[in-house]
Formats: structure tokens, sequence, C-alpha cells
């Protein structure tokens, strides 16, 4: 074994026994997509008094800490969002609108002196110039009030108390300081007025709302007022509403006023079963990949699936150890990934495998070293263009779909430690044991495989229809794209239109058509109903009241003898017109972020080109979806993205062997349209069985995967299908009309010399050192 295996085996060991460590101490950081509770997205806005700039938001942020603290929820968790906006997660709470009405309390507690009734048409909202408003008090009666003497501030605590003997529930307050001195003053003033008259009444108004106005009792003494710091509200309180008010009392007033843009709420046992699918979709998933691999590259495909293992490890052992949030996207994304994980082992193989057929003397150590040195620049080209999608959905997406991102950026780096340490440190030790030195077939790269012979029998010459076939791909993604959206609509989810959607488990099996109708007569002619389930039912509407929801749920209810609610989600307006923006440029950004490095690595004509299937394959995406009337969301963008960078992987690995050919003697001479033919059935073996990974996992997620998944492994499913043949109709193609247009300026030529052989491949003069810098596949 030489020094660098050694190394690099010391360094696989280290990772494996850290990554180990990890999963089995660091526990898994759920989103509340998958352990069930409320999210709600909260905005502070400008008042009269104070702009809501960054400082407000973090000092209303405290304020709802405080106030979330009091609600005595398990492992809440607020973080601020840019300059206006504060995240709130707390698991296990079911009750998302009144969780929403208790935080988003502006909770400007007041004290006024009461001067006199007024008119019920003298009614204001808001204070005069000198401080005195007429509000209702609990009976509706109209108060003339005073200027506040006394704020929240003023309020060192608060308590809800039940009274003995059926008193009912009252909140005590504790003033102390100056609170102490200005209620003292307050009631002092208030009991000079004669009793029963108005002006002996105190008033104490939350958000502008009198909540109690009682009488000075005819004990206190005029301008000596009530001591000791102590009074109590009283009024019509059951438990709930006493234990808020005191709360929100002790959390203090927000600086500047909140609305609620975004909740969502998910019950515990839809995260239950999203956990279970999803460990059943990859362990199955995962399974099937193995065994595909294992038969096509025999021991080093059985050892690359034992490296699959350890990929999983490292990429678990990383998601817990960086504290990075596993949702429902997420756990899909880590699904993916081990799909993906595979394409790194099949292009080191299939560069193996050409090394060793190239050889006149062929041995499996040399091919498979070089293999691995010649594929890594593939292996980083097409895992940089699925981080930049990963990233984009870190950046530019929302609420768990960041979490997608995160698990699909760490899967593909942890995808290339496993392939290129774990998985070379197996195959050099097993392809130097003298039993398979001496049954060269045994190791998987000793022959051509069915998949790489058929095209050197027939050398098809597919540029030749070039325009054909750019005519073809063009009018299908058209049509299928210009009619779905035309003659169907695009579906679009409450995350881009905004409005509240609702998710019921019933008892029985309801028709959608039937709930609809009655929906209809109950009130919602314009309800959306989906059947998402053999017993689920998926409602969307506006914003509706708690009356309108409460009717809702109980018309379901009725239909379906009995239903619970397992998803419950509100998108405001103005969120739903930022998240379609945010879609348009992240699509946008996608693209160019992908021409831009495609056209540094190669040449800005195949970047071009790539871009143009990109585009191909997210027109072929959203007309499918549009003629299966499929909804189109947030997810739905997770996917989208996650095909781009997949069409510009494959697009990479042929545009990287165009290059490499282009530099060899052998096929400089030849045109670059039967270059492309070459490096199109070149790369087929790695196309076929890297897809056919990729596909093994889909399908596993989109039938086990459950209904909250089936969209996502579906939209990918179609989009991998729909990539894979838009390198070979659209990308290959238009790279050669555009490279026949342009200044013909090859690829950056590399130093090192290449020289062909019988089999037709490039084998490099004997005693050369490779120092090729370009990426080969």
């Amino acid at each position: 074994m030489s020094r660098a295996t050694k190394v690099r085996a010391f360094f696989a060991l280290a990772i494996l026994v850290v990554s180990t460590y990890i999963a089995a101490t660091v526990p898994p950081r759920l989103g509340l997509d998958l352990r069930g509770g409320t999210q709600i997205v909260l905005e502070t806005r400008d008042s009269p008094t104070a702009k809501a700039d960054r400082d407000a938001t973090d000092r209303a942020l405290e304020v709802l800490r405080r106030r979330v603290d009091a609600l005595g929820v398990s492992e809440p968790n607020l973080v601020r969002s840019g300059d206006r906006r504060i995240i709130v997660e707390l698991p296990g709470v079911q009750e998302p609108r009144r969780a929403a009405e208790v935080l988003g309390r502006t909770a400007q507690l007041t004290f006024h002196p009461v001067l006199e009734v007024a008119d019920a048409t003298e009614a204001t909202t808001s204070p005069d110039a000198g401080g005195r408003r007429i509000l209702p008090d609990e009976s509706g009666r109209m108060l003339r009030l005073d200027a506040a003497r006394m704020t929240g501030a003023d309020v060192d605590r608060a308590e809800a108390v039940l009274e003995p003997a059926g008193g009912g529930w009252h909140v005590t307050l504790d003033l102390r300081g100056r609170g102490e001195r200005a209620w003292a003053e307050l009631t002092g003033d208030a009991a000079c007025a004669p009793a029963g008259t108005p002006a002996r009444r105190v008033a104490i108004a939350l958000d502008g709302k009198v909540v109690s106005s009682p009488q000075v009792d005819p004990s206190v003494d005029c301008d000596t007022g009530i001591l000791g710091g102590s009074t109590r509200i009283t009024g019509d309180f059951d438990k709930r509403e006493a234990r808020e008010l005191a709360l929100l009392i002790n959390g203090g007033a927000l600086p500047v006023p909140v609305e609620t843009v975004e909740h969502r709420t998910v019950g515990p046992t839809l995260g239950e079963q999203a956990i279970e699918a999803g460990m059943w979709a990859a362990i199955i998933g995962a399974a099937l990949t193995a065994l595909f691999i294992a038969c096509v590259y025999r021991l080093l495909g059985i050892l690359a699936a034992v490296a699959l293992a350890g990929y999983g490890l490292i990429a678990y052992a990383a998601l817990v150890g960086l504290g990075a949030t596993l949702t429902l996207p997420g756990l899909a994304g880590f699904v993916l990934a081990v799909g993906m994980a595979v394409d790194a082992n099949v292009l080191v193989f299939e560069r193996a495998r050409e090394e060793y057929l190239a050889r006149t003397a062929p041995a499996l150590r040399p091919s498979l070293t070089r293999g691995f040195r010649n594929a890594f620049g593939a292996v980083a080209d097409s895992n940089v263009t699925t981080l930049i999608a990963a990233g984009l959905l870190f950046f530019l997406a929302t609420g768990p779909v960041r979490g997608f991102g995160v698990t699909l950026g760490i899967g593909v780096l942890a995808s290339m430690v496993s392939a290129l340490v774990v998985t070379r440190v197996l195959a050099e030790f097993a392809v130097s044991r003298a039993a398979v030195r001496r049954r060269p077939r045994i190791s998987g790269i000793a022959h051509a495989g069915p998949v790489r012979a058929w095209p050197a029998r027939r050398d098809p010459h597919l540029m030749r229809h070039r325009r054909r076939m750019l005519a073809v791909s063009g009018v299908l993604a058209l049509g299928l794209a210009v009619s779905g959206v035309a003659v169907r609509g695009v579906d679009f989810g409450v995350e881009f239109t905004g409005g509240r959607l609702v998710e019921y488990s019933t008892t029985e099996s309801v028709d959608p058509d039937r709930a609809r109708s009655a929906l209809a007569d109950a009130g919602f002619p314009k309800a959306v109903v989906q059947a998402s389930g053999d017993r689920e039912l998926t409602v969307r509407t506006g914003k509706p009241t708690d009356a309108e929801e409460a009717r809702i749920t109980a018309t379901v209810g009725e239909l379906g003898r009995g239903a619970e609610k397992v998803r419950d989600e509100f998108i405001g307006p103005s969120l739903g017109k930022e998240l379609r923006l945010k879609a348009v440029i992240a699509l946008g950004v996608a693209l160019a972020a992908q021409l831009a490095y495609l056209a540094v690595r190669f040449r800005w004509t195949f970047g071009v080109a790539a871009v143009v299937s990109m585009a191909h394959d997210v027109l072929i995406l959203v007309g499918a979806f549009a003629w299966l009337g499929r909804t189109v969301d947030a997810v739905f963008l997770a996917a989208l993205l996650t095909v781009i960078g997949y069409s510009v992987n494959d697009s990479v690995v042929v545009f990287d062997r165009i290059r490499e050919l282009r530099r060899t003697p052998a096929h400089g001479k030849h045109s670059l349209a039967r270059i492309t033919d070459t490096a199109v059935f070149q790369t087929l073996p790695r196309t076929v069985n890297t897809g056919s990974g990729a596909l093994f996992v889909l399908v596993a997620l989109a039938v086990l995967g459950g209904d909250a998944l089936a969209d996502f492994a579906l939209a990918l499913l179609i989009g991998v299908l729909a990539g894979t043949g838009s390198t070979v109709s659209v990308a290959a193609p238009l790279a050669v009309v555009l490279e026949s247009r342009a200044t013909p300026s090859p690829p950056r030529a590399a130093r090192s010399r290449i020289t062909p052989d019988h089999h037709g491949h490039g084998a490099r003069r004997p005693g050369r050192a490779p120092r090729d810098n370009g990426a080969r596949v």
C-alpha cells in the first residue's frame, strides 16, 4: 500500500469515526413540519410615533420572546429575518390564529382619568391633540377619557388570579417606584369626585380598548389615593383571557405594531408519517441503487455501495453537527442526494474502464488510479452546478424549502468525500489483491458493458440531424408549456397567491366535487378543493375569519363523518407577491449563474447551449404540471432549481468530453459534429447509470414518500428524464450550431499530449506525467 493510499485511508477512517460519534451523540433538529407545531412570520409596521427599522424589530423580538416564554411553549425559536420580519416557531402549538393574536397584540396598556359620559356618535379611534379620546367601556357606554397618566411600563408584575368563592378571574397589578406614586395620584384625583359620577372612575385600556373602568372605593381619601402599589383589573374574564392579559402586561408593549404575514401549522401525526415514509423511501431507494451499481460494476460496485452507506453517515453527521434544521423538503433532499451520490462513482469507474480498455497491456490498479485522477475535474464541475442550485435555494427561498437547499448542498459535498476518498481507498485495496488481478473481469472495469459496446458497433451520426432535433425539441417544449397554461392554467399554491390552505384527515373518503358543492352552499363558492389522498382533503380559500373557518371545518367534518386538521397554512397577499417575485428572481439568477460558470469553464457558446437546454427542461416541467393539474408552490420551485442543476450537470459531462476530444490528434481533425457524436456516446454509460440511480430513489420517494412528497418526486422524475434527453437533443446540437457560427477558437488547450490507440481512445505517451488542467469525464 502506497503512502498516499495510507494517508487517504487514515483520512477516511477519521471522517467515519467522527461522523459516527456525532450521529450517535447529537440529536437531529427537526423542523415543525416533521415534529408538529406552528410557525408564524410577523412583519413590523411603522406607527405614527416610531419607524419599523432594524432596531425596532430587535426590541419587538425581545418582547415577543418574553410573551412566548409566558405561554409555556417548550423549545420555542424566535429569529429576526431581514430588517422587519420575525419568525416564531412554536412546537406543539396547534392553534395558529390564537397564538398569532397573542403575539401580535401591541399591548399598549394605559391608565386614564374618566372625564364624563360622551355621546355614542362622538367615538374616536385616536387621541386628539391633548391626548383625550372617547372609547366604550365594558358595557358599551361611551366615556370621554383624559390623557394617559400611566402606561404598562409602570407595572412591575401582573398575575391572573381566581377569586375565591366563585368571584371569577381577575388580573392583579404590582406597581413599584414611579408607578406606585402615579397610581396614588390618579386614584386620589378620582376620589375627589362625587360617588357614582363618571369622574370617580379610572379607565384601564389595552391597545385602545377599555378592559376595565372601576369606581374608586368611597373609603379612599381625596388627594391621597390608593397606596401600597397594588391594584387589579376586573372584568368578565375566563381563565385563558386573564392569563393572556397578564402575560401581555408582563411581556411589555411592542415598540411598533406587527402583522401576521404567514403562518403554518402541521399536526404531529403528519410529521411522524412523513419521517417514516421518508425513511422507507431512503432505505428502499438506496438498496435498489446499491443493487443496480453492484450489478453494473461488480466488485467495485459492491464497494461503492458500502461507500454509499458511508456517505449517508457523513451527510447525516454534517447535518446534525452544523445544527441544520431537517424539514420535510430537506428530508426529501437527503433521500435524493443518495441517488445523486452515485454519480461521482460512476464517473470514476467509467473513466477507469476507458483507461483499462485503451491499454495494450492493461492493469487494474494503474487504470483505476488514472480513472480517479481524470474524473476529478468532471466530478467537481458537475457538483458545482448542483451547489449553485442549492445555494440559490438557501438564499432566495423561505421556510422549509431552505432546509432542502441545506441538505442538498451538504449531500453534494459528502458525496464527493465518499466517492473520492472512501470509495478510492476500498477500490485500490481490492484491485491490489492477487485474486482480483488474476480474474480482472470481477472488478467491473475490465469489460466494456452493453451500453458502451452498442454505439461502438453502430457508429450513429446524431449531429447530422441537429437542426431537426432542435426544431422538434423546441416545438415539444413550447407546445407542451403554452397549451398546458392556455388550456388547463397553472394552479399556483398559496405561497404565490396568498390565502389559506387547510388539509383535513377525514374518517370517510370525501368526493372533491361533493365537497365543493357543500362549501359553495355554506358560503364559499371560490374555495378550491382537492383530494390529496384516500381520506385527505385540501381546502384553499382567501383569509377566512374564525367563524368562517369553523364553518368550513364543520362542513368538511359533516361530509367525512369527522375531520381533523393536519396542516394549516396562511400566506398574506403582500408576502405572496414577494414570493412570486423571488421565484422569478431565483429562476433568472439560476440561469445566469450557470451561464457564467459554463462560459468561464468552457466557452460562451457551450454556456448558451446549456442555458437553452435548461429553459427547455423548465418549459417541459411547467407544461407537464399544468396538464396534470398539480400545484405550483415553493416545493415545486425547489424541484425546478434542482432540475436545472441536474440538467447542467449532464451537459457539463458531455461538454467536458467534447473539449477533451478536440485536443487529441485522433479526433482533433474531425468536424465538431463528429466529435460531439463521439462524446455523446462515450459518456452514454455514465448518463444511463447515473440516471438509473436517481430514478430508483425518486420512484421510491414518489411511491413511499406519501402525499406530502408526491408532487416533489414527480417534478424531479419529469425533470430528470427531460434533462437527460435535452442534453442530446438540445444542448449538444445547439453547441455545434453556435460553434460553427462563432470564432473558431477551441477550448483552452491542455499541456499534456495524447496519442490515439487501436480502440479510438486517447492514450498518453509512456513516460509522460499527466499535466492536464482541463476537466474530464
